[in-house]
């Protein structure tokens, strides 16, 4: 089971694909128009709750060819413009220390002079964004978009369709406990079914409540 629980961690590629639509289907298309270059807009930023899909977003497209994908402390090569790298993928705008804001200023001048692409994350609107003003007039050249989460029930849905996917059949109960019970972001529910089927092989069990108890119990920190 050690290698079981370690793989509960173990960080997944993303695809526009694997994103969980739900009420963010306008988003969707445009993303996938970002990805094509093929949108109209060069500038989109994103806001939401974390775990609403803003670095699932920006790392599928970063999947894309010749694309950058640029974390908040990422070091200050990133921030510097390229005429190799047609998409550029900011995130976590609101954790960018006060000499990053700068370098990321000058980039998003310099990706709209070039008419390069720029996707750019945070979780409120830019207009409240806690970064240099000329900056936040920068994130919002664009399009913004709230990401809506999906709910309990859309969770259960995608899940149910992922399983169901991999034949994998399971008990009534298991899903809402997981949910109350574990993190409810898809990323990590995601994970936690595919460790549910590597288990549910290895003990030769069905997955139930009680099988699905045993891996959230040893997939608990040991002290």
């Amino acid at each position: 089971m050690k290698q079981l629980v370690l793989d509960l961690g173990a960080d997944q590629a993303q695809s526009l694909d694997s994103f969980e639509v739900g009420q963010n289907a306008e988003l969707a298309h445009l993303m996938h128009q970002f990805a094509e270059r093929t949108s109209r807009e060069h500038f989109a930023y994103l806001w939401g709750e974390a775990a609403a899909g803003k670095t699932h977003l920006l790392q599928a497209l970063a999947a894309t060819a010749n694309s950058r994908y640029i974390a908040f402390d990422a070091p200050d090569s990133a921030f510097v413009y390229s005429p190799d790298i047609s998409l550029y993928l900011l995130d976590d705008c609101n954790l960018l220390s006060s000499q990053v804001q700068i370098d990321a200023f000058a980039l998003f001048n310099q990706i709209r002079e070039h008419g390069a692409y720029m996707v750019s994350t945070g979780p409120v609107p830019p207009a409240v964004l806690p970064v240099r003003e000329d900056l936040r007039t920068r994130m919002g050249w664009g399009l913004i978009y709230q990401i809506h989460g999906l709910s309990d029930d859309e969770k259960i849905a995608a899940l149910t369709h992922a399983a169901e996917s991999r034949g994998l059949t399971l008990s009534a109960s298991v899903l809402p406990y997981l949910l109350s019970h574990f993190k409810r972001d898809m990323r990590s529910l995601s994970t936690m079914l595919d460790a549910l089927d590597q288990y549910s092989l290895e003990t030769q069990r069905p997955v139930t409540l009680p099988l699905l108890r045993d891996l959230l119990l040893q997939s608990e920190p040991k002290e």
